[in-house]
């Protein structure tokens, strides 16, 4: 596995990608209303990312079609925008959203309730960002990379739902996707030793029940394979010797 570390000049140019990326959150955050298409959010994004001068990670990679991903209820990932799909109330929103700054990747994503949700949904929503929180906590010098992904299964399971296994998070730099898979579960003390400068994209996908999936014909959104709720939460966070360093925060 050739992990990629990042140096301190490196980290800094993604620290102030990150924080774009942040501004672009809290600015769609605004704009996220019951009524509005996917395909609308997408177009409020795509001149986001082109006021602050930074180019969409997502459109074109691997043939995916739009500059974000909105995943609505049962979608975990890779919903694609639509001009007829409206988000409604009672829905909760998956919005990941990736750029690319000064030959650098980064990558984050938030859940978001739209009007009544349902207790289940906040609680999955609350739990996840939690559970991306507790994983980041243990994105320290010495660790092991498995301790993350036990952070993460032991909090959303102690709380009563479930992880996705299909879908894991990644290193990220120069490349969207970098060596090493980071995955949501799994025992702690596995895989490699965490080491400064490595960056990863920690991202808890979580389900209200079965973590089993399947793709749509789209080729591209993945589902609860039981019509289950799911939320997904992610950062970019660096290793460094005084901790983690969240990138994608305001």
């Amino acid at each position: 596995m050739n992990v990629l570390l990042k140096n301190n000049e490196d980290i800094k140019i993604m620290e102030k990608g990150g924080k774009i990326l942040a501004k672009i959150f809290s600015h769609i955050e605004k704009e996220l209303k019951e009524g509005m298409s996917t395909y609308d959010l997408a177009r409020v994004a795509e001149k986001l990312m082109e006021n602050y001068n930074v180019k969409p990670a997502f459109k074109g990679y691997r043939g995916y079609p739009e500059v974000i991903c909105v995943s609505i209820n049962e979608e975990i990932v890779h919903g694609i925008p639509s001009k007829n799909k409206y988000i409604r109330s009672g829905d909760i929103v998956s919005i990941d959203i990736g750029i690319e700054y000064n030959g650098f990747f980064l990558d984050a994503a938030k859940t978001y309730p739209v009007g009544e949700v349902s207790p289940l949904g906040l609680k999955l929503i609350q739990v996840t960002e939690e559970a991306l929180w507790r994983g980041i906590e243990k994105a320290k010098v010495g660790n092991r990379l498995s301790d993350i992904s036990w952070a993460i299964q032991e909090y959303v399971e102690r709380h009563g739902f479930n992880v996705i296994r299909d879908f894991v998070g990644h290193g990220i730099g120069r490349n969207l996707h970098e060596p090493p898979n980071v995955l949501n579960y799994g025992p702690p003390g596995m895989g490699p030793v965490l080491k400064e400068g490595l960056v990863i994209a920690i991202e808890p996908m979580v389900v209200t029940g079965s973590y089993e999936v399947r793709i749509l014909e789209n080729g591209w959104t993945a589902v609860t394979l039981d019509g289950g709720l799911a939320a997904h939460f992610e950062h970019t966070v660096a290793i460094t010797q005084n901790g983690p360093l969240v990138l994608t925060m305001e």
